[in-house]
C-alpha cells in the first residue's frame, strides 16, 4: 500500500491546466529555469497553465511541480476520453529531442539523457529526470525521452520540454475518440 504524503506537503503544490487553451502561463516554482521550461511546455501544447509551488529545497520544488502538473493532466490523458498517447520530435537550436508517451497507469521514464553533471540554473541536479519522474507518477504515464542531438544543456532541456508539450497536446486530443470533437 502506498504511503500517503502529509497534508502540509500536499498543500505545497497546485496546478490548473486548460488543455484547449492558448498557451498562457502563470508559473511560480521558485526556480527560474523550471518556470521557463514549463512555459515552453505550455506554449507548445497550447495549454493554459497555472502552477505554484511553495518554497522549499530545489529537489522538492522540482518534484512537487512535476507531480502537480501530472495530477492536473491525468483526467485529460485518460484513454477513455482522449487519444491517451502522443509523440513529437522538436528542436531547440542544435538540440533535437523525441518524446513519446502513453497514459498506461504504469509510471515509467525511459531516457537516454543524462544531465547529472550539468549545472543548469545553478542547480547541481538533473532537473529533467527529477521533474519527468514525478510528472509520470502524477499522470500515470509511460514516458520515453530520446535526445537525438544536442550539446548545450539549456538547449537540450528546451527541446525536451517543447517535445513533451507537443506530445501531451497530441495525447489529450479527443479527435478520433468516440464522443470527441
Amino acid at each position: 500500500m502506498a504511503e500517503r504524503r502529509p497534508t502540509a506537503q500536499t498543500q505545497r503544490r497546485g496546478a490548473r491546466v486548460v488543455v484547449d487553451g492558448s498557451g498562457s502561463t502563470n508559473v511560480a516554482t521558485g526556480l527560474p529555469i523550471l518556470d521557463h521550461l514549463l512555459t515552453l511546455l505550455a506554449e507548445h501544447a497550447s495549454f493554459d497553465l497555472a502552477l505554484e509551488v511553495a518554497p522549499g529545497g530545489a529537489d522538492e520544488e522540482i518534484g512537487d511541480a512535476g507531480r502537480a502538473l501530472g495530477q492536473a493532466l491525468a483526467d485529460s490523458l485518460d484513454p477513455a476520453r482522449s487519444r491517451g498517447h502522443g509523440s513529437a520530435i522538436v528542436p531547440a537550436d542544435e538540440a533535437l529531442a523525441h518524446v513519446a508517451l502513453e497514459a498506461s497507469g504504469r509510471p515509467l521514464v525511459v531516457s537516454n539523457v543524462d544531465l547529472t553533471e550539468a549545472r543548469i540554473g545553478g542547480l547541481g541536479t538533473d532537473v529533467a529526470r527529477r521533474f519527468l519522474e514525478r510528472f509520470a507518477e502524477g499522470a500515470g504515464l509511460t514516458l520515453h525521452v530520446r535526445l537525438l542531438n544536442g550539446t548545450d544543456s539549456q538547449h537540450v532541456l528546451e527541446a525536451i520540454f517543447k517535445a513533451l508539450g507537443v506530445a501531451l497536446a497530441d495525447a489529450c486530443s479527443t479527435k478520433g475518440v468516440e464522443g470527441g470533437r
